[in-house]
C-alpha cells in the first residue's frame, strides 16, 4: 500500500509506521487519520506481521491537530464534526484492539490527539525530553475521543489532573502517569525497544493475540462497538459548535 502521510518498513516480521509530515511536527489532518487507521488494519490482517512500531519523523511524535485541519473543522456542521469525530475513534480503536503488541516511541512533543495513540497503545517508549500536553480545554473542547483510552491506561486521578488542566507535563511525569512504560535517551529507548520486541516475536502470536482479547474482557473494554466511542464522538461534535470553542480556536489560529 502507498501512503502520503506515513512511511512504513517491514523487515523480520516487525512493521514499523513513521508518521511522516514533520514540516508541521507530524500534526494530524483527515488524510493522516485515514491513512493511519487504514495502515493498522493491513498489517494486523497479515500473518507475517507480529509486532507494529510507530514512531515519528522530524522533531516531534506529534503535535496535535494540524491548523489547517482545525480552519475546516470550524466550518462544519454538526454531521459533518460527527463523522469526522467517529473517524478519530475508529484510528484509537483500531490501534487499541489490533491483535498485535503495538509499540510506540515518542519524542518532541506529544499534544492533543498524538496522546490518543500513546494511551491506545501497548507500550509507550518516551525521549527524555518529551512534553506532553492534553491541551483540548484551552481551546474550549474536551479530549473526548481519547478519553476512553487514556483512562483505561492512565486511571481516573491522572485523568482528572492531565484533562482538565491542560498543562504541560515532563516524559517522567507521563511515566509516573502510566502513559509511558519507558523513559530514556534514544540510545536507551532503542536497546528498550529491541529487547520488547525479542520477547513478543518468542511468544506464540495466538496467545498474544488472546492475552490481549483476556484482558480486555477483563476490564470490560472488549466490545469495538461500545456505545462510549459513539457518545466521546457526540461530545466532541457538540463542542467543535459552541460559541466559546469558535472564539476560542478563532483566536489560536489567528496567532
Amino acid at each position: 500500500m502507498d501512503f502520503t502521510t506515513l512511511q512504513i518498513g517491514i523487515e523480520k516480521n516487525v512493521a514499523r509506521i513513521a508518521l511522516n509530515r514533520p514540516e508541521v511536527r507530524n500534526a494530524m489532518n483527515a488524510l493522516m487519520i485515514k491513512e493511519l487507521t487504514e495502515a493498522i488494519d493491513w498489517l494486523d490482517c497479515r500473518d507475517d506481521i507480529r509486532v507494529i512500531e510507530i514512531c515519528g519523523n522530524g522533531k516531534s511524535f506529534c503535535a496535535g491537530a494540524d491548523l489547517n485541519y482545525m480552519k475546516d473543522i470550524a466550518s462544519y456542521g454538526y454531521e459533518q464534526n460527527l463523522e469526522d469525530a467517529k473517524r478519530l475513534s475508529k484510528l484509537f480503536q483500531k490501534i487499541y484492539f489490533c491483535n498485535k503488541p503495538v509499540i510506540t516511541l515518542v519524542h518532541g512533543a506529544v499534544i492533543g490527539g498524538g496522546n490518543g495513540i500513546t494511551a491506545a497503545s501497548d507500550v509507550v517508549l518516551a525521549e527524555k525530553d518529551t512534553v506532553f500536553a492534553f491541551s483540548e480545554v484551552k481551546l474550549g473542547l474536551t479530549p473526548a475521543t481519547i478519553s476512553p483510552f487514556v483512562m483505561a491506561r492512565c486511571g481516573e486521578m491522572p485523568a482528572r489532573e492531565l484533562m482538565l488542566s491542560g498543562r504541560k507535563f515532563t516524559a517522567q511525569e507521563a511515566m509516573n502517569y502510566r502513559l509511558v512504560n519507558h523513559v530514556g535517551t534514544i540510545d536507551e529507548m532503542n536497546q528498550k525497544l529491541d529487547a520488547y520486541i525479542e520477547d513478543f516475536l518468542k511468544a506464540s502470536p495466538d496467545a498474544i493475540r488472546d492475552c490481549k482479547h483476556l484482558i480486555r474482557n477483563i476490564s470490560g473494554r472488549n466490545n469495538p462497538y461500545d456505545s462510549i466511542f459513539d457518545a466521546t464522538a457526540m461530545m466532541i461534535a457538540q463542542e467543535r459548535m459552541s460559541v466559546d470553542a469558535q472564539e476560542r480556536m478563532k483566536e489560536f489560529l489567528n496567532r
